[in-house]
């Protein structure tokens, strides 16, 4: 098999309502737009990405049943009775292709739908964590089982890029996930509460990724089991403006913003050589400044496809149809920024 390189990075903030799912769902558009095959792999409990991405009817059909879930591919690990499920990986994507006639046809935007269920997981996956430092391979294979889902989905799609969506907080699941995961990138909004999750993030990965290095040692000998050797590098912050209350002083939005350089290398990664810019606009570790796109919002999800494809038959006329025209290039801006700051642009020569 052709083994490719998947650039996988997470999306990580174990503060809700800072636009995390919104984000990754469009920053796949955009990278298909740009010429890229996307993975987007929703490892959320509450499946928000999911319902995000596709029709009721097929959300309702989801919700009601294993079929061409994350579940149905973990199935065998949670019931004891094998490996990860590589039968159904294909029918995963088969069934969730999206969109295909807006890319000539061929689809380049995929979807790993998540589940409900999946919650239930948290415990097992907990046990296991443990488990690995005994060399218990059944353990490992639990801990890895996202990562190696991702990894044969990806080479099975030619995707040069997954996205992975998780849920706001610092259980089990999301630390398996997180070592699926190349980098992190930490969404935010200005808020007190963003900086102290930011900082209490950065805490979080940062005994993760020592704690599976420790569990990387301790790998049994089977050349057959795929493990990730590192994870979770933290890429940077978006800051979104989600959240911003109309009346709310822009003053009081740049104080909250402007905490986010000195927290980010203070708690995140500590290794960014140089002064402390003073402002979030000068931060090299800012991977964007989003913009509040107030009405798109809810006419997008009706329209089912991100704020920036919205068009005249739509709803968007008019001052609307502007504000799409700035979206698409706020989202561009943001997607080159990631495929450079990753390094996806020098490796997608090489992806075949």
């Amino acid at each position: 098999m052709d083994q490719r390189k998947v650039i996988t990075l997470a999306f990580f903030n174990n503060k809700g309502g800072v636009g995390k799912t919104t984000l990754v769902y469009h920053l796949a558009w955009m990278f298909a737009e740009l010429g890229h095959r996307i993975i987007m792999a929703d490892l959320d409990p509450q499946a928000n990405l999911s319902s995000l991405a596709l029709p009721e009817e097929s959300l309702y059909d989801l919700i009601s049943s294993e079929k061409s879930t994350i579940l149905q591919a973990i199935r065998p690990l949670i019931k004891g009775i094998g490996d990860i499920d590589q039968a159904p990986l294909k029918s995963l994507l088969n069934e969730h292709e999206l969109y295909g006639s807006l890319f000539n046809d061929e689809p380049q935007l995929y979807l790993i739908p998540g589940h409900l269920e999946l919650s239930a997981y948290e415990d097992r996956l907990s046990d296991s964590w443990t488990k690995c430092l005994n060399r218990d391979e059944s353990a490992f294979r639990h801990v890895s089982a996202f990562y190696r889902i991702i990894q044969q989905v990806a080479q099975d799609y030619r995707a040069n890029i997954c996205l992975i969506d998780v849920g706001p907080n610092l259980g089990a699941i999301n630390r398996c996930a997180l070592i699926a995961a190349d980098a992190v990138i930490i969404p935010v909004a200005a808020d007190l509460f963003s900086v102290i999750g930011m900082r209490n993030l950065g805490i979080r990965l940062k005994e993760w990724r020592e704690q599976w290095q420790q569990r990387y040692h301790h790998r049994p000998a089977d050349p057959s089991l795929n493990l990730p050797k590192q994870a979770m590098a933290p890429l940077g912050y978006i800051v979104s403006q989600h959240g911003i209350k109309e009346k709310r002083p822009v003053k009081s939005y740049l104080n909250w913003a402007n905490e986010f350089p000195k927290t980010y290398r203070e708690f995140v990664d500590p290794q960014l050589e140089g002064a402390i810019p003073a402002s979030v606009e000068e931060d090299s570790a800012c991977l964007g400044l989003l913009k509040h796109y107030h009405s798109l919002a809810p006419m997008a999800m009706e329209a089912h496809k991100p704020i920036f494809l919205l068009k005249p038959a739509d709803g968007a006329i008019g001052a609307h149809y502007q504000a799409v025209e700035r979206a698409y290039r706020d989202f561009k801006d943001l997607a080159e920024k990631l495929l450079q700051v990753s390094g996806i642009v020098e490796k997608a020569d090489t992806l075949g």
